[in-house]
């Protein structure tokens, strides 16, 4: 018998979201942070114990779970090359649709969590280093065309946060790859950036900005 090797459907196509999936998502985590803070959520815990309250709001806003399955974090590969698991991802989606398109078993969408605080220089450099260049590196969804980042605002506004990590991103010469409003989701805690990378071209990343307010 022959087993076919894993992703060899998928070898070299890159999974793209559909609009209407990527909206689907940034809904979802709107809707499941409302419920996370409704149930326990609050700025003084880290970002492990933020992910699982927004993990599992997710998965009590998410209407169509025959379609989305909401994961816990996994291990992942960066490349079908690597033979260990070399990440773990925060919150990572399975789409029912997207499996059948493209016959990949591995995560369709990956949420990346991270902490912000006004002008904490240290945490939006976190968010930056450990976030969005996982990403750009390739260490997470190498083969999507698209990701997603949280940001656990615990302290001043959306737009001090959103400003903040655009401040760092100018620092390092990186303008090119600000956040800017998104063109999705015309919502003021959401924000879409692009940044290059070595292979698959460019990679898109929808940003969602949560406080602890009533907002």
């Amino acid at each position: 018998m022959i087993v076919p090797a894993e992703n060899q459907n998928v070898a070299g196509r890159l999974i793209e979201l559909a609009p209407h999936l990527v909206t689907t998502i940034l809904q979802v985590i709107e809707e499941g942070w409302a419920h996370a803070k409704a149930t326990g959520a609050t700025a003084t815990e880290l970002e492990r114990p933020l992910t699982e309250h927004l993990r599992w709001g997710m998965r009590a806003a998410n209407s169509r779970p025959d379609s989305m399955v909401v994961q816990r974090g996994t291990e992942s590969l960066s490349s079908q090359a690597a033979v260990e698991p070399d990440g773990l991802t925060d919150i990572p989606l399975f789409f029912i649709e997207i499996f059948m398109q493209y016959l990949d078993h591995d995560s369709h969408a990956i949420i990346e969590c991270k902490r912000l605080a006004g002008g904490d220089s240290r945490l939006r450099r976190e968010y930056v280093v450990n976030g969005i260049d996982r990403f750009r590196d390739g260490k997470y969804a190498s083969h999507h065309t698209a990701a997603f980042m949280v940001g656990y605002v615990l302290l001043g506004t959306i737009d001090d946060a959103a400003d903040g990590v655009n401040k760092y991103l100018a620092g390092q010469r990186r303008v090119g790859e600000s956040l800017g409003p998104s063109t999705i989701v015309l919502q003021p805690w959401f924000r879409e950036s692009k940044h290059p990378r070595q292979i698959h071209g460019p990679i898109a990343l929808h940003h969602a900005f949560l406080s602890f307010g009533d907002s």
